[in-house]
């Protein structure tokens, strides 16, 4: 049991603005048991309490910091070990994956699209490299916001995927006005839209986007043989309600 005088010191410490774990340490008191005694007292913190607080504070975001850059050094660490140097057939894959989550798969188009000009610009070496195609089967078009600096993101995307202005189609520009506040700015070069054109050439007009489709279905399929038994669904739709992808697959199974 604490004495009376012991509580009537906490007291006044606490009216003075002090903070609990100052007053524990002054007068060797547990701070469960302060929580009883002062949790109706009026608290104003006092410049010391404030400071520490402070102090406190930027420890905390120190060490968040300091634990994050750990977290970022080891995931890099991870990265570097189990990727490597790649392959041609590392790069294919890389490309089909990319085309799998980011490519149309509509009709006859043959497009990627992205904010991130790595993606884009991989893509164009991809389509070069595996498929043989040149900077003249290469379109652009820009979707931007109002918020955008047009002639700011066109230079953006042409110097940093190094493809000439001549092959930029007319930007498009989002005037919707419902737009969030707080996602201007998020988007500071808007999303490139990058399409194939054949120019003449039909191995790079609908041959190539089934080429890309049929690729990405076998590999899903291998996939199933390799590590579902076979069990792993591909497409299972009728052809009413296929998507256009499925309708591409169906009509290459007709042929398998």
């Amino acid at each position: 049991m604490y004495s009376q005088s012991k509580k009537d010191e906490a007291i006044r410490l606490r009216k003075e603005g002090n903070s609990y774990s100052f007053i524990s340490s002054k007068i060797r008191v547990a701070k469960s048991t302060l929580s009883i005694w002062l949790k109706d007292v009026p608290f104003v913190p006092n410049s010391l309490t404030k400071n520490n607080r402070i102090k406190n504070i930027n420890n905390i975001i120190t060490i968040k910091r300091a634990d994050k850059a750990a977290s970022y050094k080891s995931a890099l660490d991870y990265g570097n070990k189990q990727i490597g140097k790649l392959s041609e057939r590392d790069i294919f894959m890389l490309g089909l994956g990319i085309y799998s989550g980011e490519g149309s798969k509509t009709g006859n188009q043959i497009r990627i699209v992205n904010s991130d000009p790595r993606i884009i610009k991989f893509s164009i070496m991809w389509f070069k490299r595996s498929f043989g195609l040149t900077d003249e089967n290469f379109r652009l078009r820009l979707h931007l916001y109002p918020d955008n600096d047009e002639e700011k993101s066109i230079n953006f995307w042409a110097n940093t995927i190094e493809i000439k202005r001549e092959f930029f189609q007319p930007t498009y520009v989002d005037i919707r006005v419902n737009k969030k506040r707080n996602r201007r700015g998020v988007l500071p070069y808007g999303t490139a839209h990058m399409g194939i054109v054949g120019n003449g050439n039909k191995d790079f007009g609908v041959l190539l986007q089934r080429k890309i489709i049929a690729s990405i279905d076998f590999a899903l399929r291998q996939v199933s043989r390799d590590y579902f038994n076979g069990k792993m669904s591909v497409f299972q739709t009728d052809v009413a309600g296929s998507t256009p992808a499925s309708r591409t697959l169906n009509e290459l199974n007709c042929f398998l």
